[in-house]
C-alpha cells in the first residue's frame, strides 16, 4: 500500500471516498490541537486526496471473546483494524483511539494488519484448552475490505478454518466475498458456514454518501443471490436503520433480500457510541442539513433523550413507542416474507491443527 501524510486533527471539508469529515483527536489524547490560518491560504486550498496506509499489527492472540448478552457468538475474528470503508455510523470507529489514532478519518485510511496472523490463529485452535464454538469473522470491521484483494489474509484464514472443519459466520457489505465461494460452498455442506450481507439502505446516492467505499446496493443484492446459488446459507442484516433518513426502506430490503435467497434476517438500530455521536452529526449537518434535527431528536427518542445507551436489553433495538413499532414492522415483515432461522452450526467434525504446520501427524 502507499503512504502518504496522514491528516492532522480538525476539520476536513470533502475528503473524496471518505466518510468522516474531520480527524478529532482520540479521547485518550493529552492534548488537542486545531486547524489555524497562517496567512498562507492553507485553509482555503483544495484538500489532498487521502490515501490508505497499511502498518503491522503486534497484538499477540487473534480471537477476541465477549460475553455480551446481546451478542449471538462468543468469539470472533478481524483480520483487519480500522476500515476503509469509512461508513460514517461505524460503531468499531471509537476502537481506533486505542492504537492512538482519531476515530474520524484515521479510521478508514489507517489500517493495520498481522502477516502472521494464520500462524496465531493455528496455535490458538491447537491450543490443549481450546473448546469449539462458531466464530463470527469480520464481527468488528469488515474482513472483505478493499485492502483484502491485495492481502486475502481473509482467504488465508478460511482456509485454514475450513482444513480443520471449525463453524463460522461471516458478516460484511463486500461482493469480494465471492471469491472465496468455493470455500464457503465446501463448508455449507458440512454445516459448518453461514454468510450475513449488511444494508443499511437501497438509495444508491445515500449509500455513497453514508459507506463510500462499501459495494453498492444492488451489487449486495447479487452477492446474496450468488451465495444462495451455491448452496451457502446467507442472511440479510438491516443495518443500520437510521430514524427519518432510512427506516422507511426496511420491508423492501428484506423482500428485495428473500426473493434472491436470503433465508435469515435481522436488524439494529443506529448505534452512535463515545466519538461516533460528534462525527455522524457532523455528517447529517453536512449531507441532510434539512433533516438533520429531526433525524437527531428521534435517535434520542429512542436513547431515553441521549444519542446512546450502553443497556445491553435496548442498545441494539431502542426503547419508547418508535422503536416498539419499528421491532413489530420487522417482525410482521419476517413472517409475511417466509424467513427462518439459521440451522445450528455443527462443531462435532472439528479437529485441532497442528500448533506447528511443519509437525508430522503420527497418524
Amino acid at each position: 500500500m502507499k503512504r502518504s501524510k496522514q491528516p492532522q486533527p480538525g476539520r476536513i471539508e470533502g475528503v473524496k471516498g471518505r466518510g468522516a469529515l474531520s480527524n478529532p483527536e482520540n479521547r485518550y489524547a493529552r492534548f488537542s490541537r486545531e486547524a489555524f490560518d497562517d496567512g498562507w491560504g492553507s485553509l482555503e486550498a483544495e484538500p489532498e486526496r487521502l490515501k490508505t496506509t497499511l502498518q503491522v499489527d503486534q497484538s499477540r492472540s487473534v480471537i477476541t471473546y465477549n460475553q455480551s448478552p446481546d451478542v449471538p457468538f462468543d468469539r470472533s475474528l478481524n483480520p483487519y483494524r480500522g476500515c476503509e470503508h469509512g461508513c460514517i455510523y461505524c460503531y468499531a470507529r471509537p476502537t481506533h483511539a486505542w492504537l492512538g489514532h482519531s476515530p474520524g478519518l484515521d479510521f478508514e485510511s489507517r489500517l493495520y494488519h498481522k502477516p502472521d496472523m494464520v500462524d496465531c490463529l493455528r496455535r490458538e485452535l491447537a491450543a490443549d484448552n481450546y473448546q469449539c464454538a462458531p466464530l463470527a469473522v469480520g464481527g468488528i470491521t469488515d474482513a472483505y475490505q478493499p485492502v483484502e484483494q491485495e492481502l486475502r489474509l481473509t482467504r488465508k484464514l478460511l482456509e485454514l478454518l475450513e482444513s480443520c472443519a471449525h463453524p463460522l459466520t461471516l458478516i460484511t457489505k463486500s461482493s469480494l466475498v465471492e471469491r472465496d465461494i468455493d470455500l464457503l460452498a465446501a463448508m455449507a455442506r458440512k454445516q459448518q458456514v453461514q454468510v450475513i450481507i449488511s444494508f443499511s439502505t437501497l438509495k444508491q446516492d445515500l449509500s455513497r454518501k453514508l459507506e463510500p467505499r462499501a459495494a453498492a446496493p444492488q451489487r449486495r443484492l447479487q452477492t446474496i443471490h450468488r451465495l444462495a446459488e451455491a448452496g451457502i446459507p446467507v442472511g440479510v442484516l438491516v443495518a443500520p436503520v437510521i430514524p427519518v433518513l432510512t427506516d422507511s426502506e426496511m420491508e423492501r430490503i428484506m423482500s428485495l433480500a428473500r426473493q434472491r435467497g436470503a433465508l435469515n434476517a435481522r436488524y439494529i438500530l443506529l448505534r452512535l457510541p463515545l466519538e461516533v455521536a460528534s462525527l455522524f452529526s457532523e455528517w447529517l449537518q453536512v449531507h441532510v442539513p434539512d433533516q438533520a434535527q429531526r433525524v437527531l431528536r428521534r435517535i434520542r427518542d429512542t436513547r431515553g433523550g441521549e444519542l446512546y445507551q450502553t443497556d445491553f436489553r435496548t442498545r441494539m433495538t431502542g426503547q419508547g413507542a418508535y422503536a416498539e413499532l419499528l421491532a413489530q414492522r420487522f417482525q410482521l415483515a419476517w413472517k409475511r416474507l417466509g424467513f427462518q432461522e439459521f440451522r445450528r452450526l455443527d462443531c462435532r467434525r472439528f479437529v485441532k491443527p497442528a500448533a506447528d504446520p511443519r509437525q508430522l501427524s503420527l497418524w
